[in-house]
């Protein structure tokens, strides 16, 4: 075990820093004392306040990057188009390079000589152009062919890709840095540019040896949007770097593609600010889909080096602030781990990475010490945060130039294992030798299914009128996801038996036997509850799409598999419109939703039915094929006339970033509000609904605000709240007579729950959601419906969820209580409260119907 990290205080006030002595060389945590878990910046539920305008929603719904060029040599030159000039640019004040300045700057890199290439991986949804910068050796179109056929061989036949000698002698081992996904943590792009310029230059025979053996990819700057205005999120206000098990930005979908085509065995992810440098690999929990094996025998490896390099600038705690560098795995006993796959470093290891590592710089340059350090200060800071990213790159391409032949074997190894079925060898002295500290606190490990299948036709999906319902453009999204994610699926052409039982023709089966089994269970399986396991988590500790996207998922644990199927490249179409009649539209799904709101935009008149579904005018039948075409909604015959008219709902929404971005997903009118927007003067005139989720304090509110605020829900305006600030403004304002109960405020996962019948706000939903910081609902008052329970026994499907300090808040407690609840208040208003998070970083798909059709429900 290594030393415990010393403590850093830096003082806002000081143009230095206040340090505490470190520890005494002989110290070893556990033994002299707790290690203090590490300061994650950014954990817990999403609390910043959304203001994303509706264009950058639009670029990043746009489709996902271009598939990046997979033929043509080396170097490819791209002449790229400089931006404007932008004095606002917060990395100037640091004396780093501001966005505008990176097109010109590498144009000319990419004239030092026939090292470098620019290509264009994509837009952020500020609509920034991100840019890759390949360093290598000069190839002609036929030897990037032939690395190409070799990618793919080892993808594709590991097992051949294992006994191939060309492979063994020529392939280049592909390296990926990752910098600046979250905006405000600048410096890992200015040491890619200068790596890039000494790697460009550079005429010795090591750097030579490196690059004919090796390519080195870049990412310059993963989040141009926060990096020009200073924040960690996107210009939607989304944190990146929690966006790739769902893929909603632009920018890490752009990164999911450079994963795919490029196949980097190792990664960096350049990050800012724990003094000292922080170095994964990572504390329990380990993601129990991994190859953990070979990925900690590299990753750890890899780490030493690094740490080294780090090390050797120089810096101490005397002379610089700087503390030594931090392994978790050696240093820290949990808190900061690699379970959720929600990371850039945790996603990788399933496209092929057998090391994959967060890097936090030391010195802290952002948020208050931005604004209140001198400049001089923080372009000193900055300057070392540059080293130090800097001193992990070429670290990191060291160890891969020396490692080459390994590296390359444990990646096809980790494929092999998934295309054979093999199960995972589980993490111990003898599996991994010469990683100190391994112990059974490290081991997770799961048993991969023979197959999931994804039913077509028949069960929950079946519509009423024999339409294929919610299940089918559920199961479609689902499977395009996965092949999004380069899972292979394919489709039955004739019926089949699996396990004992009987699918249709159409159904999707996923063979878990293939290189990339591991993404796919991530995607499909439930999950587990690992409450147990470790006291405090990272993040998220439950995300199942299998349950929470509203696709009917099946497992076959066990079985022979023989499917009579094709590959699959697209899911099919499943859009439906009846020929003949009225339409009923289910409500049960975002893209219903979302079709629901584009008739009422183009003025059809729609009426709701007493399911809660909506019914469209046989008139719009064109209209609606337009949108069963674009949408793959089903529109069946009905008829029924329906019990009233639907009308567009425009809501004023003091939500998060992932609140907002789904709202817009189904189509919703959404304005931003907030506590001064509402003091300013907001015009209620202009919203039907309003939503709180945080960020508006009715407290805090004008008399003249809260005045007329009052006026619009007394009149026509209706109130749906979420989570704890949800509750509190509707208690504030005096509407539904409920009492909220928090629970454990650092619980989340996926829990099971019942839906009550008939409800217009639950009708049809799936039998499970998401939570984080759950609420539930007691001492309900006249009139007070419940439209959701948490299920009985533990709720809790898989994620973390505890009592608290004071024995209560788990999820017993939570057992059998209302989760949604709806009525009426006694100014009459209507309002609709959720103690869970349908909505959470437009994630749950499956469940944000039910805050769509609160919002309807008036």
């Amino acid at each position: 075990m290594g030393l415990p990290r010393p403590l850093l205080i830096a003082t806002a006030a000081l143009a230095g820093a206040v340090l505490l002595a470190p520890a005494p060389a002989t110290a070893v945590p556990g033994r002299d004392g707790p290690q203090p878990h590490p300061v994650r910046e950014g954990g817990g539920r999403d609390a910043a306040t959304a203001k994303a305008p509706l264009s950058a929603a639009a670029n990043a719904l746009r489709t996902a990057a271009p598939e990046l060029a997979k033929s043509g040599g080396y170097p490819r030159r791209t002449v790229l188009d400089a931006p404007p000039v932008n004095p606002a640019d917060k990395s100037i004040k640091l004396g780093l390079a501001p966005y505008h300045a990176l097109a010109p700057r590498l144009n000319a890199l990419q004239k030092l000589g026939d090292r470098v290439s620019v290509e264009v991986a994509g837009h952020s949804a500020g609509g920034h152009e991100l840019y890759l910068v390949t360093v290598t050796a000069p190839e002609t179109s036929r030897q990037a062919r032939e690395q190409e056929r070799m990618r793919e061989l080892i993808e594709n036949s590991p097992a051949a890709a294992a006994k191939d000698k060309r492979v063994k002698s020529a392939y280049k081992t592909p390296v990926f840095i990752n910098n600046n996904i979250h905006g405000n943590e600048w410096e890992g792009t200015d040491a890619a540019l200068k790596l890039i310029e000494e790697l460009a230059k550079a005429k010795d025979g090591t750097t030579a040896d490196l690059l004919s053996r090796n390519r080195v990819y870049l990412n310059v700057t993963a989040n141009p949007d926060g990096r020009i205005a200073g924040t960690r999120a996107n210009a939607n206000g989304f944190d990146l770097n929690r966006d790739f098990i769902t893929g909603s930005q632009p920018e890490a979908r752009a990164i999911r593609r450079i994963a795919i085509d490029k196949q980097p065995a190792l990664m960096l992810d350049l990050h800012g600010y724990v003094n000292g440098t922080l170095i994964e690999p990572t504390t329990p929990p380990h993601g129990e889909n991994y190859e953990y094996d070979l990925f900690l025998k590299n990753s750890y490896a890899n780490a030493l080096g690094m740490e080294k390099a780090v090390n050797g600038l120089g810096y101490t705690p005397a002379k610089d602030g700087v503390q030594p560098a931090v392994i978790p795995f050696r240093d820290e006993k949990e808190g900061w781990d690699d379970w959720p796959p929600i990371f850039t470093p945790q996603y990788m290891p399933f496209q092929g990475g057998i090391a994959s590592h967060t890097i936090e710089f030391p010195m802290a340059v952002n948020n208050e010490e931005y604004d209140s350090l001198p400049v001089a200060e923080l372009r000193r800071r900055a300057a070392i945060n540059t080293a130090v990213a800097g001193a992990a790159m070429r670290a990191t391409l060291d160890y891969t130039r020396t490692h080459r032949t390994s590296v390359i074997a444990d990646q096809i190894e980790t494929f092999r294992r998934g295309a054979a079925g093999e199960a995972q060898r589980p993490v111990s002295q003898e599996t991994v030798p010469g990683v100190p500290g391994i112990g059974p606190e490290d081991v997770y490990t799961t048993t991969f299914p023979r197959a999931y299948v994804i039913p077509a036709g028949g069960g929950p999906g079946v519509h009423p009128d024999g339409v294929r319902g919610r299940s089918a453009v559920a199961a479609a999204r689902l499977v395009d996801h996965l092949l999004a994610n380069d899972v292979r699926v394919e489709r039955a052409v004739l019926p089949f038996r699996l396990a004992g039982r009987s699918y249709p023709a159409g159904s999707y089966v996923v063979d878990m036997r293939q290189p990339k089994r591991g993404i796919a269970n991530v995607i499909l399986a439930d999950g587990r509850d690992i409450s147990a396991d470790v006291s405090t988590m990272y993040d998220i500790s439950g995300w199942s799409l299998g349950l929470l996207w509203g696709a009917t998922v099946e497992k076959a644990a066990e079985g022979e598999l023989h499917v009579v199927g094709r590959p699959v490249h697209a899911a099919a179409a499943t859009g439906y419109v009846a020929p003949f009649g009225d339409l009923r539209l289910r409500l049960e799904d975002p893209k219903e939703l979302a079709a629901l709101n584009s008739l009422l935009a183009q003025g059809i008149k729609v009426r709701r039915a007493a399911n809660g579904s909506a019914i469209v005018p046989g008139s719009a039948r064109g209209v609606a094929g337009v949108l069963a075409d674009r949408l793959g909604v089903a529109f069946a015959a009905t008829k029924e006339k329906g019990t009233g008219a639907l009308h567009r709902t425009r809501v004023a929404a003091s939500v998060t970033p992932g609140e907002l971005f789904a709202l817009r997903e189904m189509g919703f009118e959404v304005q931003p509000v907030s506590t001064a927007a509402l003091n300013s003067g907001f015009d209620w005139s202009k919203a039907d609904v309003l939503m709180v989720s945080g960020g508006l304090e009715y407290g805090k509110l004008t008399p003249a605000a809260r005045g007329a605020l009052g006026a619009f829900l007394e009149g026509d305006g209706g109130l749906v709240g979420l989570g704890s600030d949800g509750a509190a403004f509707n208690a504030d304002a005096g509407l539904l007579a409920v009492k909220p109960v928090a629970g454990n405020g650092d619980a989340n996962g996926v829990v099971r729950v019942a839906n009550a019948a008939g409800s217009p706000v639950t009708g049809g939903a799936p039998a499970h959601t998401f939570v984080y910081s759950p609420l539930w609902f007691t001492d309900l008052g006249p009139g007070v419906r419940v439209e959701q329970s948490y299920g009985s026994g533990n709720p809790l499907v898989a994620g973390h969820w505890r009592t608290a300090q004071d024995g209560k808040g788990g999820p017993k407690d939570a057992a059998g209580r209302a989760s949604i609840v709806s009525g009426t208040s006694a100014k009459g208003t209507a309002v609709v409260l959720f103690g869970t998070e349908p909505l959470f970083r437009d994630h749950p798909k499956g469940v944000f119907a039910q805050v769509g059709r609160a919002l309807i429900t008036r």
